[in-house]
């Protein structure tokens, strides 16, 4: 039970650390981590793409792709072979907040790496991955 109790503190400890980092963002974080996903990645750039690497619904990726739109840092494009589907295109408006903030959201990643060493990085993001996938199992199957 103690190592229960501390794995629980701890990860609440890591949580709280890297997720309650100030970042001025004009937009809401996820809506940052879809428009890092857009501008930084080479795979499918479409709504059901974005839900499918986030893991979350095509309804939630909708509305940020709604608001990312609205708000001029995002371009809907007709996909040419599929009429139904469309393809999400970051402005530069969007390319450049991502440039801009990309080293300062990704600081906490990159000092754990640097401190760490990339052996021990590498293990830790192994066993975060294994962790994930028995979480996402659960739940799937809960």
């Amino acid at each position: 039970m103690d190592n229960l109790i501390r794995a629980s503190e701890q990860i609440s400890l890591f949580c709280r650390m890297n997720v309650n980092t100030r970042r001025e963002l004009p937009i809401r974080s996820s809506e940052m981590g879809m428009l890092i996903y857009l501008v930084k990645t080479e795979e499918e750039k479409t709504p059901n793409g974005v839900a499918r690497f986030f893991r979350f619904t095509k309804s939630m990726a909708t509305n940020m792709v709604t608001s990312l739109s609205a708000n001029g840092y995002i371009v809907k494009k007709q996909s040419e072979t599929d009429k139904r589907s469309f393809l999400l295109i970051p402005t530069d408006k969007a390319i450049q907040l991502v440039e801009d903030t990309y080293e300062e959201y990704f600081k906490i990643m990159s000092v754990l790496e640097t401190r760490m060493g990339e052996k021990k990085f590498s293990d830790f993001l192994v066993l975060l991955e294994t962790a994930n996938n028995i979480l996402l199992e659960e739940k799937n199957n809960g």
